[in-house]
């Protein structure tokens, strides 16, 4: 049975989980290195061709960001955004502990794991969704965000994750 207070979660979780990934987009394009510096850091990860992954990790963010924010396409913009956390945990965060100060998966895992639950839950009435009539949640929706994001992730990491390698051959840990 949904309630108002359902409607209300739904909406808070989407105005704080929208605004924050459609701000780390803005800053991968418009932020202090800007697409130049996002291009870098990517190549250090081993993300090949890394200008075209720093433009797709940016669009993705922003657009998973809007279409969070404004409760639109549930649950495209979760698998969206599970799929950025994924990875992120796989290239950036892997090998450094839970703690994000540290460097760890705790943001990502985090994220993704609201994403998750937002797909679950739901838009919610006071959404682009619930004013279009077209609301999906539960279980289904929480599984095909989940399944989306994490099996796009890894057709990506497959064929476009190359980590340097150790002078001893083996691959760099990031």
């Amino acid at each position: 049975m949904r309630t108002a207070g359902h409607d209300v979660a739904a909406l808070v979780l989407r105005a704080t989980l929208g605004p924050m990934l459609f701000a780390h987009g803005w800053n991968k394009v418009a932020g202090p290195g800007g697409l130049k510096g996002t291009t870098g850091w990517f190549e250090t990860l081993g993300l090949r061709p890394a200008e075209v992954h720093a433009r797709m990790a940016a669009g993705t963010e922003l657009a998973a960001g809007v279409g969070i924010a404004l409760g639109l396409a549930n649950p495209l913009p979760a698998a969206a955004a599970v799929g950025l956390m994924t990875v992120a945990a796989r290239t950036d965060h892997r090998g450094k502990g839970f703690f994000v100060f540290k460097g760890g998966w705790e943001y990502v895992g985090v994220v993704g794991g609201a994403a998750v639950a937002l797909a679950g839950l739901g838009n919610g009435r006071y959404s682009l969704d619930g004013l279009l009539r077209r609301q999906r949640a539960g279980a289904g929706a929480a599984l095909l965000a989940a399944a989306l994001g994490t099996t796009s992730a890894a057709a990506l990491l497959a064929v476009c994750y190359r980590p340097a390698c150790e002078p001893d051959g083996t691959q760099a840990d990031h």
